[in-house]
């Protein structure tokens, strides 16, 4: 189910902030609450709640971040969809809000929360370059088209390839088709590359010349093969092979609340910097 699907189904059972009865933890209160409340909705067929991480937070004072799951299925129109994501919810007292924002510098405290990166993320199929034994293990999240993405990846993955003993490089599609509605074809076409263990084409999809609002797969297909001498055909790109993998690229980023790219985990951990890799004495 989408992102923006669930979102509706939990704009509509919650307002932005809400109040229940006091407690020490929490925790219990918090899947109470939202299961309660969303079930409401007819859409939802069924629904598992869980918080999956809490953190106490230093600023402001005395408010705590649950990352809840919530797993499940719904109808949307006469289809059964599968609900999958996750989402924080900050309390405080006995008040729940969906979102905090800094009124100084107007930033989202959302953003400021991650959970942490699973062991099981770490996939061969996602390993693009480096040892698994290396030092460090640097994921990246990011979308092709993306111009922030384009003037941070292919610098960073080339300086960090050097030094398979320190960095396990381990990359993410996450094409944001709002904004770049031709960036799922491109990764699906760089996926299908990267299973037939043409890894060193991944930097190359970044120097495309196309139009980030085309959505014709042949017309993006031509520009690919064209630019990386391949012979790649819409076929390809939506094998299971390929499927399997963009959806599970995009599983990933869900569960860790990517919203936004280039995203960088840094030893498991979120790199706001995105540069700590820099910091590595390398050999």
């Amino acid at each position: 189910m989408s992102k923006l699907l669930v979102t509706l189904f939990l704009v509509s059972s919650l307002f932005s902030v809400s109040v229940f009865a006091q407690a020490k933890d929490y925790t219990n209160e918090v899947v109470s609450f939202l299961k309660n409340n969303i079930s409401k909705n007819p859409n939802v067929i069924s629904l598992d709640v869980k918080v999956i991480d809490k953190k106490d937070m230093e600023k402001p004072e005395g408010w705590q971040a649950y990352i809840v799951s919530f797993e499940g299925k719904a109808k949307v129109g006469k289809d059964e969809k599968k609900i999958s994501q996750n989402s924080i919810y900050f309390v405080k007292d006995g008040i729940m809000a969906t979102e905090l924002i800094d009124m100084k510098t107007g930033m989202k405290l959302n953003d400021t929360i991650s959970p942490k990166f699973k062991d099981e993320f770490y996939t061969k199929s996602n390993l693009i370059y480096g040892d698994e034994s290396a030092a460090h293990k640097v994921a990246i999240f990011s979308d092709p088209l993306c111009p922030f993405c384009k003037a941070f990846v292919p610098g960073a993955i080339e300086y960090m390839k050097k030094y398979p003993k320190d960095f396990a490089v381990y990359y993410y599609h996450y094409p944001l088709e709002g904004l770049h509605p031709a960036s799922p074809t491109i990764c699906r076409a760089a996926i299908y590359l990267e299973l037939q263990g043409k890894k060193d084409s991944l930097l190359k999809i970044y120097s495309l010349k196309i139009d980030p609002r085309e959505t014709n797969e042949q017309k993006i297909l031509d520009v690919i093969n064209h630019t990386l001498g391949t012979t790649i055909s819409v076929k390809d790109i939506h094998s299971i092979m390929v499927q399997s993998q963009f959806e599970e690229d995009r599983q990933i980023a869900n569960v860790l609340l990517v919203n936004g790219t280039p995203t960088v985990y840094f030893d498991g951990a979120k790199d706001a910097t995105k540069n700590k890799y820099k910091s590595v004495k390398v050999h």
